[in-house]
């Protein structure tokens, strides 16, 4: 059997338990991990030095695809359209610069997609596009406890009233992108 060559993506957008959730969804995605990027402080992050706001890094998500199910861009379209890209180190309740809206590309060809996609998406937008773009940085894996949060947590309040409004809201919008369900 051949080895698919996989491609990476890595993105935040306020709490990655949300955008984990959203990205676990898709066909062609074969592995989602949250984590931190985009710091400053050198060394391992922890999830309290994180959401202190002063290491620098982002609350982020890595996302391994099969570039032949789901491309770099549709991806890209389904994350600026799966959260708020025009508040500045905000989502929602979260506020702070590890809560920023953000891309870390790896290669030209990933800057040059992501800046035509926010160029493409910016005018269905009340307020400018405060997405960041990035060169990729060291991507921490957060803690255990966060991985999966979404399909182990399902019923608490949070995922209740934050997470499934956005899953609804991506059905809504990307169902053709979805994993079948057996």
């Amino acid at each position: 059997m051949e080895d698919k060559k996989l491609g990476t993506l890595t993105v935040g957008a306020g709490c990655f338990w949300c955008i984990e959730a959203i990205f676990q969804q898709l066909d062609g995605v074969e592995k989602v991990t949250s984590g931190y990027s985009g710091g400053l402080v050198p060394g391992v992050p922890t999830y309290r030095e994180v959401s202190s706001g002063r290491t620098g890094h982002a609350e982020a998500i890595q996302v391994s695809f099969n570039p032949e199910i789901v491309s770099y861009k549709d991806l890209l379209f389904i994350f600026m359209t799966s959260h708020d890209p025009t508040t500045h180190n905000a989502q929602g309740a979260d506020f702070g610069s590890q809560y920023r809206s953000v891309i870390f590309y790896y290669t030209d060809e990933q800057k040059e997609i992501a800046m035509e996609t926010v160029k493409q998406i910016a005018p269905y937008f009340n307020e400018p596009i405060t997405t960041e773009i990035s060169p990729a940085q060291t991507f921490h894996p957060a803690e255990d406890y966060h991985q999966d949060y979404y399909n182990k947590n399902s019923s608490a309040g949070y995922c209740k009233a934050i997470i499934e409004p956005k899953l609804a809201k991506l059905r809504k919008m990307h169902g053709e992108k979805l994993k079948l369900k057996n």
